[in-house]
C-alpha cells in the first residue's frame, strides 16, 4: 500500500493562501494522491521518464512536484542507480531516491529487449513528454528516437539530456557533471589561485541540466497549444550539461570578447570571505564596495585601513593586511556576536551552514522548505517519517507539493501495464517470466 501522508505536513501554506482567496480546501486520502481544490499547474500532463541518476530524474521530479503524472521506467531487479547510492536505509533504498523519486510511478521494463522497447513505445504514445538521458544515438538504436515517436505521437515533447549535446565533435563523449563543469569553465573559476582544483560534493551540472530541461518542457507545452489538432506540435529539446553550466557564467564571455580578459579564480577577497570565529564556526562577510568597506572597518575598529588602496575592489582581492585585520576581529567573538554586530550595521553576512544547521534554522521552517512523508508503512516497524526539501518556486494559488516518497521498485507495474496499456494477467506473468518486466 502506498504511504498516505498528513496533508498538514505537506501542503504548507495552502490553507492560508486558499482561505485568503475565498476558495475551500478539500483533502481526500486516496491511494495515490491528495486532492485539493487548487489544481497543480501541470495536472493532466503525463511524463515518461527513461533517465537515471540525476539530470533526467531531477527534471522529472520538478514536473511531478507541480502536478505532472511521471512514469519512471526502471531496469527490472535493480532500478535507478540512485536507489543504491550514498547511505542505504533499513529498507535497502537510499533516502536520496525517496527524494528524487517523489510523486513518480515506478514501472520495471527492460529496455534492452525488443519486448521491453515495445512497451516503452506504447507508453510514449500515451504521454505528453518523454525525458531521456542516455548517450546520443542510444534511443535511435532502440527504435525510440524522436522521428520514430513522432509518427504515432506528433505532439510529444521529446527531451534529451546529455553531457555535450546531440550534435558537435564532443557529442559521443561520456559526459558526467564533473567533466562538463570543467569544460564549461566552472572549475577554473571556482577555486583558489595557484592551488589544485577541487570538486564540490554535489553534481551541480546535473541539477542545472535538469532545471534547464524542465524550463524547456514547460515552454514547449505552452507553444503546443498554438498548433491545430493532429499537427506535429511536439518539439525536440536538446539539453547539454556543459551548456547548462555555461549559462550561469555571468559576463565571462563578453569580458573576454571585448577586452581579451580571462576571468581568473579569486579565491576569497578581503571583503568577500569566510572568517573563523571564536566558537570555531565560519561567517561569510561581503563588504565589497566603498560604502560597505567603510562600515566594516568601523565595526572592527580599524578605520586606519580605510585607504584608497583598501577600498579598491581589485586591490582588496589579495590584500593580506585587510584579511588579517578582519580575521583578528572575528576570532575574538562568537559567530552569534559577529552576526549581531554586522547585521546591526546592515553589512551582508551569513553563517556557513551544514545540513544540520539548515534543518534547525527557524527561517527555513517559516518558509515551509521542509516536507515530511511516510516511508515503509508495510514494514514490521510501521515505517518512518522522512524529511525532504520542498521544491521552489512557490506559487501562491497553485502550489506544488510532495504527495508520496520515491516508490518501491516496480510498485506501479500493474497499474501502468494493465490500466494504461490494457495487458492481461497472463501477459504480465509471461513478461515477468521472460525478464521483460
Amino acid at each position: 500500500m502506498l504511504p498516505i501522508i498528513d496533508s498538514s505536513k505537506v501542503i504548507f501554506g495552502l490553507k492560508r493562501t486558499l482561505s485568503e482567496n475565498g476558495i475551500k480546501l478539500l483533502i481526500s486520502n486516496k491511494r495515490y494522491s491528495q486532492v485539493t481544490s487548487a489544481p497543480k499547474p501541470l495536472e493532466g500532463i503525463r511524463v515518461l521518464e527513461l533517465g537515471q541518476i540525476v539530470a533526467g530524474p531531477f527534471c522529472g521530479t520538478i514536473l511531478g512536484y507541480y502536478g505532472a503524472e511521471v512514469i519512471k521506467v526502471e531496469s527490472p531487479g535493480t532500478g535507478d542507480t540512485v536507489r543504491a547510492l550514498r547511505g542505504i536505509d533499513i529498507d535497502g533504498v537510499s533516502p536520496w531516491f525517496r527524494a528524487i523519486g517523489r510523486n513518480k510511478k515506478s514501472c520495471e521494463i527492460n529496455l534492452r529487449t525488443e519486448e521491453g522497447r515495445k512497451l516503452a513505445r506504447q507508453l510514449a504514445d500515451r504521454s505528453d513528454v518523454l525525458i531521456e538521458n542516455f548517450r546520443p544515438g542510444v534511443m535511435e538504436k532502440w527504435g525510440l528516437g524522436p522521428e520514430e515517436l513522432y509518427k504515432t505521437n506528433p505532439s510529444i515533447v521529446y527531451t534529451r539530456i546529455s553531457g555535450f549535446g546531440q550534435t558537435g565533435p564532443y557529442a559521443k563523449r561520456p559526459g558526467f557533471a564533473s567533466v562538463c563543469e570543467a569544460v564549461a569553465g566552472w572549475r577554473h573559476i571556482n577555486r583558489f589561485r595557484d592551488q589544485p582544483l577541487v570538486r564540490q560534493n554535489l553534481s551541480l551540472g546535473d541539477s542545472l541540466a535538469g532545471l534547464t530541461a524542465a524550463l524547456g518542457i514547460v515552454m514547449c507545452l505552452l507553444v503546443r497549444k498554438k498548433f491545430p489538432p493532429n499537427a506535429r506540435s511536439g518539439q525536440e529539446i536538446d539539453v547539454a550539461i556543459y551548456e547548462s553550466v555555461l549559462n550561469m557564467m555571468e559576463g565571462v564571455l563578453p569580458e573576454y570578447d571585448r577586452f581579451g580578459e580571462i576571468r581568473q579564480p579569486a579565491g576569497n577577497s578581503a571583503t568577500d570571505n569566510a572568517y573563523l570565529c571564536s566558537d570555531s564556526k565560519y561567517i561569510v562577510i561581503d563588504g565589497d564596495g566603498e560604502f560597505l568597506h567603510e562600515k566594516l572597518m568601523k565595526v572592527i575598529e580599524r578605520e586606519d585601513l580605510v585607504t584608497a588602496e583598501c577600498k579598491a575592489n581589485k586591490e582588496s582581492i589579495q590584500h593580506k593586511e585587510l584579511i588579517n585585520a578582519i580575521l583578528d576581529w572575528t576570532k575574538k567573538h562568537t559567530s552569534k556576536e559577529v552576526l549581531e554586530k554586522l547585521e546591526k550595521e546592515e553589512i551582508p553576512c551569513a553563517p556557513v551552514y551544514n545540513i544540520k544547521d539548515i534543518v534547525e534554522d527557524e527561517h527555513f521552517r517559516k518558509r515551509d522548505l521542509f516536507e515530511t512523508v511516510r516511508v515503509g508503512e508495510n514494514m514490521e516497524n510501521g515505517g518512518w517519517d522522512l524529511k525532504l526539501s520542498a521544491i521552489t518556486p512557490k506559487l501562491s494559488a497553485t502550489p506544488g507539493g510532495t504527495t508520496w516518497a520515491g516508490p518501491d521498485l516496480g510498485q506501479h507495474n500493474r497499474e501502468i501495464l494493465m490500466d494504461f496499456l490494457g495487458l492481461g494477467e497472463d501477459e504480465i506473468r509471461e513478461l515477468q517470466k521472460n525478464g521483460i518486466i
